[in-house]
């Protein structure tokens, strides 16, 4: 096992990024952030997956919540949800699929939809193992490139775990420790070589996870305050190198939109957005994921960092 250590209460260093005013930027950042957007997904109570559009104009702007399908998982059940990927199945439906933690067991599911309806039959949940109980993050990362890999994370404690996925199988299990202050994080990087996450911690600060396929994790501290107010980070790509980050504090019901440079620890460019509306965090959800195009013809890979 690899131990790091993030600090819990890290402060110091100048380059804090202001939670709720907008900062400064230089204007890399702000052309990064020209018409990018998202799709944030929802696991609710009821089961129910929830579609909504984010785009990082000025101000933001949020699409209606789209709901559906409905009642996919049982109600109050998903605990955790990685990103979902969606593609095209032909002749005319989308096929949505990741993995959700369902009590204390993971799943890998699957659904296909043809004009915003969902097909009962293409429901597919496929257990993949127990023990899932104390976890607090989980996510999957799959690049596509001369070599395809695909790897999973879960945070427990003060630990990250990495797998190799291969189908339904997941192997290869590697363990760094030393992450005990990290509040959450978010994939913002895929390359054919290493993995990287933006990760806030209770104390405030924001650090990189670099997870390379061989070798020690890189940390590299971004901010040094301001960041512990958000359980959810969501990250999409923006531009070719950038990032387009949500952070959604739950107590306040309140999301924030940020356009992230590429990232480059303290010298990292946040430009604080705005508020997404008034009130993102609906009563009713549970847990939130990253929509996006997850096909190897789509090629949409993050490279954030």
């Amino acid at each position: 096992m690899a131990r790091w250590r993030i600090a819990a209460g890290a402060v110091g260093a100048a380059m804090t990024a202001a939670a709720l005013v907008p900062a400064p930027v230089q204007a890399a950042a702000g052309q990064a952030s020209a018409a990018c957007s998202m799709t944030l997904g929802t696991v609710t109570v009821q089961g129910d997956h929830k579609f909504q559009r984010i785009t990082a104009t000025a101000p933001v702007t949020a699409s209606p919540p789209s709901v559906g399908p409905k009642a996919l998982f049982p109600v109050d059940s998903v605990r955790l949800a990685t990103s979902v990927g969606w593609e095209p199945d032909p002749p005319a439906a989308m096929l949505d699929r990741g993995y959700v933690v369902m009590g204390t067991d993971l799943y890998r599911f699957s659904y296909a939809t043809a004009n915003g309806q969902l097909d009962p039959d293409s429901v597919q949940k496929t257990r993949v193992g127990g023990g899932w109980i104390h976890q607090t993050y989980l996510e999957q990362s799959t690049y596509y490139g001369p070599t395809t890999r695909s790897n999973a994370y879960a945070l427990q404690g003060d630990v990250v775990t990495r797998w190799t996925v291969e189908g339904s199988v997941w192997r290869n299990r590697a363990t760094y420790s030393g992450f005990s202050a990290v509040k959450t994080m978010t994939l913002i990087s895929q390359t054919r070589s290493y993995d990287t996450f933006l990760a806030n911690t209770r104390g405030g600060a924001l650090y990189t996870i670099r997870i390379p396929l061989s070798g020690a994790p890189v940390v590299k501290k971004v901010r040094a305050s301001t960041w512990q107010g958000f359980e959810t980070l969501i990250a999409e790509k923006c531009g070719n190198q950038s990032t387009l980050l949500l952070a959604i504090d739950k107590d306040t019901r309140r999301g924030y939109l940020y356009a992230v440079s590429h990232a480059n620890g303290a010298a990292t460019v946040i430009k604080g957005l705005g508020q997404v509306g008034d009130q993102l965090a609906a009563p009713e959800d549970k847990t939130y994921f990253r929509h996006y195009p997850g096909s190897s013809e789509a090629g949409w890979l993050l490279y954030g960092e």
